[in-house]
């Protein structure tokens, strides 16, 4: 199967701009871990993806990495026969990794194709772990560089880190080890590692005694044929006086020999590096689908964010309409106001004596009484207003309560230093106070329109467009649920004269759909008004970054990776 590596290249580096923007809330399950490898897998595509696929023909990069005090820089010495990076007995002695490379590929290495957030440091030793070292030497074989790197188990962080960038930047490993450390933890770790990404690689057992060579190196191999590497070579390397400072060349002959066939055998020496670089991309199309399912995660704990949010609001809608319809809302002044402007108890009473001379009082009545309709209307205001911020300031606590106990809500309501998360917004009563007038101007629209003939239209007008408006009013508030006594008494009255007047005025089914609107009006400026208030939630949950369709392309883009063939 060919392999388009132009559109590999485009998705690996649409991969890195990907993983480079993401932003993983620490406080969400699984999101610090993911973060981590995130920023490590971007470090992997700048230090080794992207570049073998911008360039397979480049050297073969061979990473010597190991333990603390396994001996790498002296066995880099050793192999080279020459004096390139400086072996210590202080822990950690590799401060700054050193790149060995050929003359002839200096401008591949120096001008930042491999390793490229790496400083170069060209004379003298590299001060930082964030420097390399590069040293020219014709004592490598062709068509190889070689790069000593810190130690895997430093007990600098710094160091651990960068020891890991670099062994993932590698297209094969020189994995050092001794016979005293061989079976510890760490090194199986990065061991397995190099088994899942099919990373070439030679373990060297170094400073084995030779009374236990043997026995070791079996052992060994034994354990790496446990882990899946049986067919990784063991060079063992006995503890031995040094020469000048460097093992005998006897002692490393077959290191030397292992570089030297790599060197001299091109295709082999390409089939490696395209091994590698197949390993890595299949092993970050699996990372990065796990990096998925943790923004999958953190997705969905920021939709029942914004459930929760939709929840409380919802509910204080639903509390508003209850409270509309009960007829709870006919207390104190409403109920006076009612009476001052229709005498409710006196037009009750002449129900019974003709609808025609009740409607000739009532329109007298309406007609007459602008400023007592005026403080109805007012008290109306004041008592919906006072109801939709009782109901705005329920449903702020209750978001605060429910987004305590949320990963990511806990941090937004730690954050909110001023509280105002848990309480309604000052704006809250402007915003009911303009609702409630404007539903009024609406309900004056809708008796405008609802009469449907011209005699109920005249009849209308006869009485006042704001009288009528009232007494709609009181056929959407004036149901007994919730009253007791005198109370549910009066405005049982005050519905039926209501509802009496109006079907005199505009037929039964006038009356229905003028109610049913005005109650769906009222709902929707009360929906506007608390949808203004979830809106500061809405905006407190966006800044956590979260993006809800980065899992789909981030699963996309590891199944192009996937789907790259064979390299």
């Amino acid at each position: 199967m060919s392999t388009d590596i132009a559109g590999l290249h485009r998705t690996a580096t649409d991969l890195r701009a990907e993983l480079s923007a993401l932003r993983l809330e620490p406080g969400m399950p699984g999101a610090a871990e993911a973060a981590r490898d995130a920023a490590a897998m971007v470090r992997e595509l700048d230090d080794h993806v992207l570049p073998r696929l911008g360039n397979l023909e480049a050297p073969a990069l061979v990473v010597i990495g190991g333990s603390t005090g396994s001996g790498k820089s002296l066995l880099t010495n050793s192999v080279l026969g020459t004096d390139v990076t400086r072996p210590g007995y202080l822990r950690p002695t590799t401060m700054a990794p050193v790149l060995v490379h050929d003359p002839d590929d200096a401008a591949w290495f120096q001008g930042g194709h491999v390793l490229p957030n790496l400083a170069r440091v060209f004379e003298g030793e590299a001060r930082s772990q964030r420097e390399v070292r590069l040293v020219a030497s014709t004592a490598l074989p062709d068509g190889i560089a070689l790069l000593d790197s810190p130690d895997i188990d430093s007990v600098s962080v710094a160091n651990r880190e960068l020891a890991a960038d670099l062994l993932a930047a590698a297209d094969l490993w020189i994995f050092v080890t001794t016979a005293a450390r061989y079976a510890d933890a760490v090194p199986w770790d990065f061991l397995r590692s190099a088994q899942r990404r099919g990373t070439p690689l030679v373990v060297v057992l170094n400073r084995t005694p030779p009374e236990g060579a043997e026995a070791l190196s079996a052992h060994l191999a034994q354990m790496l044929t446990e882990e899946g590497l049986h067919d990784t070579p063991v060079v063992t390397v006995i503890e031995q006086e040094l020469v000048e400072g460097r093992l005998p060349a006897g002692a490393v002959a077959d290191l030397r020999g292992w570089l030297d066939r790599l060197g001299a055998d091109t295709e082999a020496r390409a089939a490696a590096v395209r091994r590698s670089l197949q390993g890595s991309l299949g092993d970050l199309a699996a990372r990065t689908h796990a990096v998925a399912e943790a923004v999958a995660t953190q997705v969905e704990v920021g939709d029942r964010l914004l459930s929760d949010v939709e929840a409380a609001y919802g509910e204080a809608q639903t509390a508003v309409r209850t409270a509309v319809e009960s007829g709870t809302l006919l207390r104190g002044e409403v109920l006076a106001r009612w009476e001052e402007l229709l005498g409710t108890g006196e037009l009750f009473r002449q129900l019974r004596t003709g609808l025609s001379r009740l409607r000739d009082q009532v329109a007298g009545v309406l007609t007459g009484r602008r400023r007592t309709h005026a403080q109805f209307t007012e008290a109306v205001e004041n008592v919906v207003q006072t109801l939709i911020r009782t109901q705005g300031d329920a449903a702020a606590a209750d978001v605060a309560s429910r987004w305590r106990s949320r990963p990511g809500g806990e941090r937004l309501i730690a954050a909110d230093t001023s509280g105002a998360l848990a309480r309604s917004s000052v704006e809250l009563d402007v915003r009911a106070a303009a609702a409630v007038r404007a539903w009024q101007g609406e309900l004056l629209e809708l008796v405008r329109s609802v009469g449907g003939d011209r005699k109920s239209t005249a009849r209308v007008v006869s009485l006042g467009v704001n009288g009528v408006a009232a007494v709609v009013m009181m056929v959407v508030f004036a149901h007994t649920g919730g009253l007791t006594g005198a109370e549910a008494a009066v405005a049982g009255g005050a519905s039926a004269v209501g509802h009496t007047l109006l079907e005199a005025l505009l037929g039964d089914q006038a009356i229905r759909t003028l109610a049913s609107r005005a109650r769906d009006a009222l709902g929707s400026r009360v929906a506007a008004v608390y949808d203004e208030e979830a809106e500061r939630y809405r905006a407190a949950v966006a800044r956590l970054g979260i993006d809800a369709r980065a899992p789909e392309r981030l699963r996309a883009l590891a199944e192009n990776l996937s789907r790259g063939g064979a390299l």
